[in-house]
């Protein structure tokens, strides 16, 4: 069986009584957004083609959905350790199915995450010209989202115990404030921030608002952004490799 709808839901359920995942996924990115965004007399100012609002709730839509994809996908790699595939064998669930699963559930909350983020823009003034745009912007940051259940995925078999889970959340917001995502950062800050795991991913996401432009005059190229995605792919997926094998030596 490569899908169980049955089991599907139940995980799906289990994470949502699971407080981290409601703090980290559900409610962080739509309190940061409120809290930067609309409650900001700021966020009306023109940003692009939008206000700066919209380019705040870009930021937090983007930022909780690596927090989802990392966070749930690390788990699936932990509970894999824990001998929960002895008790696959024992039902009709492939192990392919397992994770299909997971990664269902992982992009199903990035989803959420990221419709609570809009939601909250929606009704509190973030606005960009044309609607287009509010679907393109979704649909780079749920596209290009996926390439952080790799990093989950990469801390989960790499480290041992339930705190993979919280690691994976917790690095996520630290990379956050440091690659240019809560905050515009500027100088030497900025040159460091390019270089950071969600900078690439961020800026993209708000392409369809700013181009590339940056609020401190600055404009990223099309062409660096996907360099950084690119090189923290590889970087990503180098991880899962080095999890996968200190996990067999474990063994």
């Amino acid at each position: 069986m490569l899908l169980s709808p049955t089991m599907l839901r139940i995980e799906a359920l289990r994470q949502l009584r699971n407080p981290y995942t409601l703090a980290f996924t559900l409610a962080m990115p739509v309190a940061m957004y409120l809290l930067f965004g609309a409650s900001m007399s700021y966020g009306q100012l023109s940003a692009g083609h939008g206000n700066v609002a919209f380019s705040v709730m870009t930021s937090m839509a983007a930022y909780g959905t690596a927090v989802a994809m990392s966070s749930l996908t690390s788990l699936a790699a932990t509970e894999a350790k824990q001998g929960w595939g002895r008790q696959l064998a024992m039902s009709p669930l492939t192990t392919a199915g397992y994770a299909l699963t997971k990664l269902l559930t992982a992009v199903t909350y990035a989803a959420l995450s990221l419709l609570a983020v809009f939601v909250a823009g929606l009704l509190t003034g973030a606005e960009i010209d044309g609607a287009w745009r509010w679907v393109a912007t979704a649909a780079i940051i749920l596209g290009l989202g996926l390439i952080y259940g790799l990093y989950g995925l990469g801390v989960g078999l790499f480290f041992t115990g339930d705190s993979a889970t919280a690691l994976a959340s917790i690095s996520m917001t630290f990379f956050a404030f440091f690659g240019n995502v809560f905050m515009p950062l500027d100088g030497v800050m900025l040159d460091i921030a390019r270089f950071t795991p969600l900078y690439g991913f961020v800026a993209l996401s708000r392409w369809p608002l700013t181009e590339g432009r940056l609020t401190t005059g600055q404009t990223d190229e099309l062409w660096m952004l996907l360099l950084n995605v690119a090189v923290w792919v590889v970087l990503f997926a180098a991880l899962v490799m080095a999890g996968a094998k200190r996990s067999r030596a474990r063994q």
